[in-house]
């Protein structure tokens, strides 16, 4: 499947994931165009989620520089994020209050030890409702919940990103079924 800015789809048969089956979307993006219209997707997906009083735990995973950071302004501006969006890199934390839900952005580099994550407080955060984005979950190994969905971002250029979307939970089975229909353009009925 090819998306309306380049992207190529592809879904795989179901995996085994923690809680149930749900699928496992790849593509490539060829530009920050496409990495934008996915968060825009992805936002329209969680968002009945997220205003019922849902929660929502995604992690990023991707190497230092590959769009983690910039797939998640993508994402929070689609939600309806305004102003400046600040990277947590040095905050370990940004918080974004929206109409009905809170979004928690982690960014849990600069982590030497897991037990910092308990040390911070964290563990409330996380119990809340709302949306919860992570990046570097792995330096808090251990303390995080299973994600609903795990996004691997992987540059191949300097504007080209490999990407996969893991469904871990069964509420991520119908966004990445969402997700893996092809794009409408903009100004076509759905």
């Amino acid at each position: 499947m090819r998306g309306m800015r380049g992207e190529t789809l592809t879904m795989h048969a179901p995996i085994l994931a923690s809680e149930g089956f749900a699928p496992v979307i790849e593509a490539q993006w060829a530009s920050e165009s496409a990495c934008c219209e996915w968060a825009t997707r992805l936002a329209a997906c969680l968002r009945p989620t997220l205003e019922q009083g849902g929660s929502v735990d995604v992690s990023l995973d991707g190497p230092l520089g590959a769009g983690k950071t910039t797939f998640t302004r993508h994402l929070l501006r689609a939600l309806g994020v305004a102003g400046r969006i600040k990277s947590p890199s040095y905050a370990v934390v940004e918080t974004h209050e929206l109409p009905g839900f809170a979004v928690h952005h982690f960014d849990f580099y600069r982590f030497n030890d897991p037990q910092e994550w308990e040390d911070a407080g964290f563990r409330d955060l996380f119990a809340s409702p709302g949306l919860r984005l992570t990046e570097w979950p792995d330096k808090a190994a251990g303390l995080l919940p299973t994600p609903d969905l795990k996004i691997e971002i992987e540059p191949v250029s300097d504007t080209g990103r490999r990407v996969r979307l893991h469904g871990l939970s069964r509420a991520a089975a119908p966004w990445l079924e969402a997700m893996a229909q092809p794009a409408q353009p903009l100004g076509e009925p759905a």
